[in-house]
């Protein structure tokens, strides 16, 4: 099992980085150069910069991704193919994507998009706050450590 972010805005990395590290597991963080940093990540972490184009980051992460392994993504269609392939997909702010709301979930995203391409305002997600840092944590600690 390897641990796959998809990192350009993933407010949760530094669990993640925390988390892995305590269990040895490997973590690769796929980011377009646009995001690009020289800050030290621990020995656990690989970081794989893709081109900024619009889907870059999802069909690297769809190359590296194999059954069992956990993806950590907001996008609702990267998370909609890795469930395909038998990933465990998970939320940042701490709720896991399944079989069982992941159309609900794109539809809500169409319905969305639907409503700006005529002109009108939705709203945006709400902000990340401490709450959704500690469920994610927890949701997480619940996949690494099965009991």
């Amino acid at each position: 099992m390897k641990i796959i972010i998809d990192g350009d805005a993933s407010p949760v990395k530094q669990i993640v980085f925390k988390e892995s590290e305590k269990r040895a597991l490997p973590v690769t963080l796929v980011a377009s150069f646009a995001h690009f940093s020289n800050k030290m990540l621990p020995k656990n972490v690989e970081t794989i910069y893709v081109d900024s184009a619009k889907e870059a980051a999802d069909y690297r992460i769809m190359q590296l991704a194999d059954k069992g392994d956990i993806l950590i993504t907001q996008d609702y269609g990267l998370a909609s193919l890795a469930l395909g392939k038998g990933c465990i997909v998970l939320h940042h702010k701490g709720f896991q994507y399944t079989s069982a709301n992941i159309d609900q979930l794109l539809e809500s995203r169409y319905l969305s998009a639907q409503i700006r391409k005529s002109g009108k305002r939705t709203k945006g997600p709400k902000p990340f706050t401490i709450e959704d840092s500690e469920k994610f944590q927890q949701l997480l600690i619940h996949f690494l450590d099965p009991k």
